[in-house]
């Protein structure tokens, strides 16, 4: 029966979730938002709907992001969430799937173990784990077994990661919470800042889509924003402008290329001159904010790369990674392994 089991590819991040299957590719992307009835613990709704509730809801709905930075932040929501999604994507099976999840490269063994246990709560068979810029690279068509350096910047909505990867595995890895969600702060920021005027976090992010994403060919000059005045709590209107927005961004970029300046000095000899030759990926939606890679490209002195698709080059990485499922043992069993190993290695040096 083991061949009837499906194998699902999933990207969990802080603002997105895209679920992918080797039969349909990439099968949807959803908002990784859920709102739950707080008095009978179940789901009102997930994805897009539920996004569109953020800020809008009665007391006896909670809508929330339940994952920051990239990390399970609400296990109960998170849980709740993966279980609708794990179920909309293998329709009507009997048989719970097998699934692989990008995590961060930098998580904790405590942060890898909050989303085994909630995917496995949420209805998942066995699960598979790996890093987000391992599987950006996968998705890129980056031959990962190979010795040469690729240094991979994957900025998602609550995290950015960079990372050094050679022979299949990361050499060298940064990350930082400057990301989409930091953008969008940054943008409600500077309104607020510049002309007294509050706006909510959904708001932020159109301004951020419209004026500033790279695939906005037709992007305005100047962009209507509404709010709320902070002096006299009246409705306000005020007009971003593209310079604007490079204002209230210039010191995100900045953060993000002090991160990626932080791997290339960690970078070995060799590696540094493969990275000189071809540059460095970026991948993830945070990565089609204009602006970006000229800050990184200005500070760290490297080509910069778009990946083909960078929004979903993490779960068709970590689709490819599919095939491996087979030959790997689950990431549970490598994580208690490694817990009775480090165990084993105390107990040697209280004994001495």
């Amino acid at each position: 029966m083991a061949w009837l089991r499906k194998n699902v590819a999933i990207d969990i991040g802080t603002t997105t979730i895209l679920v992918f299957t080797r039969a349909e590719g990439v099968k949807f992307q959803e908002p990784s938002v859920v709102a739950l009835d707080i008095y009978t613990d179940s789901i009102v709704a997930i994805g897009e709907e539920a996004k569109k509730m953020l800020g809008r809801t009665p007391g006896n709905i909670l809508a929330c992001h339940p994952l920051q930075g990239g990390v399970v932040s609400d296990y109960r929501a998170t849980e709740k969430m993966l279980g609708a999604f794990l179920h909309r994507a293998v329709d009507k099976s009997l048989l719970h799937p097998d699934i692989m999840i990008s995590v961060p490269s930098r998580a904790t063994q405590v942060q890898k173990r909050a989303i085994l246990q909630a995917a496995t709560a949420g209805g998942a068979h066995r699960i598979f784990l790996i890093e987000a810029p391992l599987a950006a690279a996968l998705g890129a068509g980056v031959e990962v077994s190979d010795p040469r350096g690729t240094l991979v910047v994957d900025i998602g909505g609550g995290l950015t990661d960079v990372a050094l990867i050679s022979l299949g595995g990361i050499v060298v890895a940064e990350s930082t919470t400057v990301a989409g969600d930091a953008f969008d702060a940054a943008i409600a920021r500077y309104i607020l800042e510049q002309h007294q005027v509050m706006i909510g976090e959904q708001t932020a992010e159109d301004i951020k889509l419209r004026l500033g994403s790279v695939l906005a060919l037709d992007a305005p000059e100047r962009l209507e924003v509404k709010g709320r005045h902070r002096a006299d709590g009246l409705p306000a209107r005020v007009y971003m402008t593209k310079s604007d927005l490079d204002e209230a961004l210039a010191p995100q970029f900045t953060a993000i290329a002090e991160t990626v300046h932080r791997v290339l000095a960690q970078t070995p000899p060799e590696l540094s001159s493969d990275l000189y030759d071809q540059g460095l990926l970026l991948s993830g939606g945070g990565s089609l904010v204009r602006g970006l890679s000229e800050a990184i490209q200005k500070r760290c002195g490297l080509r910069v790369n778009y990946v083909e698709q960078p929004i979903s080059a993490v779960v068709r990485g970590t689709g490819k990674a599919l095939t491996w499922i087979r030959r790997m043992r689950t990431s549970e069993d490598l994580l208690a392994e490694k817990t009775r190993q480090q165990v084993m290695n105390r107990e040697i040096l209280r004994k001495r």
